[in-house]
């Protein structure tokens, strides 16, 4: 059997808004991200055949959540809250201004173990550690038989989301980034002959921007 999945990065949020840190910290949809919110669920509802037994899968914080919460109102089937979908938590930067990570940023290195760097900021989890949380809900996730998937999250953490869609191995992601646009749609595609695992469009805006204009690029 086939499967279509949808990786939806929440839209605009406060700390977007504030310039603060996002991360664990618990910032909400802005009033244009509430609207983008059920842009999103309208353009899903659309894409989904009626009867057909669809999962809804968010990341717990509350951007998130109330994004998931559009979609359910549009396709009717219950939302599964995840903590393993959250966003890279930075620690004791959350909620701070974005100058204040920045002076202490250390980036990772050209070479080397750039998963398992020490970015300077206390309680921060390294890349790895935030990769490998992903991948083992991307795993329980694909282990549902639905055909068609909606999962919500987060700018950085759509990258593994995708890296463990395509069975990247966990050592190869030192150098991964996929920067999406906040309120961005993926499309994850399972065919039922080869068994490829295709991604059929990547942080697609379409549906947020009717007129084909460009919208800024901002990650989390």
């Amino acid at each position: 059997m086939g499967r279509t999945i949808y990786v939806v990065t929440h839209p605009e949020a406060t700390h977007h808004r504030q310039g603060l840190v996002g991360g664990w910290h618990d910032s909400d949809l802005t009033e244009k991200g509430l609207a983008d919110a059920v842009l999103i669920a309208r353009w899903i509802r659309g894409q989904i055949p009626a009867g057909v037994t669809t999962d809804i899968v968010s990341s717990d914080s509350l951007r998130a959540r109330h994004t998931a919460e559009q979609i359910n109102t549009a396709v009717g089937s219950p939302v599964t809250l995840d903590r393993r979908l959250r966003e890279k938590s930075y620690g004791t930067a959350e909620g701070r201004p974005q100058r204040w990570l920045d002076e202490r940023f250390i980036p990772p290195p050209a070479a080397g173990d750039r998963l398992n760097h020490d970015e300077g900021i206390p309680g921060a989890e390294t890349k790895g550690d935030f990769a490998a949380r992903v991948y083992s809900a991307i795993a329980s996730i694909t282990a549902s038989p639905a055909e068609y998937q909606i999962i919500v999250t987060h700018g950085f953490t759509l990258t593994f989301v995708i890296a463990a869609w395509i069975q990247m191995p966990l050592e190869s992601l030192g150098y991964a980034n996929f920067r999406p646009t906040p309120g961005s749609i993926t499309t994850l595609r399972l065919d039922d002959y080869f068994h490829n695992r295709e991604v059929a469009a990547l942080a697609d805006t379409q549906h947020l921007e009717p007129t084909g204009s460009a919208s800024p690029v901002r990650s989390e």
